[in-house]
């Protein structure tokens, strides 16, 4: 996603899609705005306070482009996924995040709480700091049970930000979630893919899970400098460890 202090609110479509990351080479200094925050306030209600509960499998979600399905060549595959019972017994409980450090593309940052803003958008984080990743504060903490929803720009007016490779990421790579009570929560990731902001899954991306899960989100794809936007979002789906 990009960020752009100038610009005006940008006005999220139904269903409600949240604005995520695109490669550096397409997104620096582009000067787009951030669209990740697109969350409706009664999905959040749905997602969060246990409205949908799954079997832990993700189904493919209409729209969806698959940007990865397995793991970077001359890697060995990741072992199989725990299963959604074998997770829930791991949950941590609540605490605060703190720190996401994912080593294969070099983030170390620090969190920042989001909050739905009056129209049922997720704000933003602070444009001006572009080493910072938010976290929907009044969702999930990364490490309890369910899906937590963390997002970052792409870019900003200036230079690259904190997710400017989020792309880069692969099946079986990890990265660590410090939390404020000293834990470190430490996740797979078991699926990344793209989805047009027009036909975002929101049920998919955002549906309570039966396991810890993170979901990171960012812009991806073209930029439509009409619109001063990326076209598309990134997620990647991953699990606790």
């Amino acid at each position: 996603m990009a960020a752009d202090p100038s610009s005006p609110d940008p006005s999220t479509p139904a269903p409600p899609a949240p604005a995520g990351q695109a490669p550096a080479a397409q997104g620096t200094g582009r000067g787009g705005r951030l669209t990740l925050w697109g969350v409706a306030i009664v999905f959040i209600a749905v997602s969060v306070f246990g409205g949908h509960h799954g079997d832990g499998d993700v189904p493919q979600a209409p729209g969806g482009t698959t940007v990865s399905a397995g793991a970077p060549a001359g890697t060995e595959e990741p072992d199989p996924e725990p299963t959604g019972t074998d997770q829930a017994d791991r949950s941590l409980p609540r605490a605060t995040p703190t720190r996401l450090v994912i080593p294969r593309i070099s983030v170390d940052a620090p969190f920042v709480p989001l909050v739905l803003a009056s129209n049922g958008q997720l704000k933003p984080p602070p444009a001006g700091d572009t080493n910072l990743v938010g976290w929907y504060a009044d969702g999930v903490t990364p490490g309890e049970k369910g899906t937590a929803i963390l997002a970052g720009h792409v870019d900003t007016v200036t230079s690259a930000a904190v997710f400017a490779n989020l792309y880069e990421l692969r099946r079986g790579d990890r990265f660590t979630v410090d939390r404020a009570d000293g834990r470190k929560a430490e996740f797979v990731v078991y699926d990344t893919e793209t989805f047009a902001k027009d036909a975002f899954p929101s049920d998919r991306v955002y549906a309570d899970a039966d396991r810890p899960e993170v979901r990171l989100i960012t812009c991806a794809g073209d930029y439509d400098h009409k619109v001063r936007d990326y076209k598309d979002n990134l997620v990647v789906f991953a699990y606790l460890a």
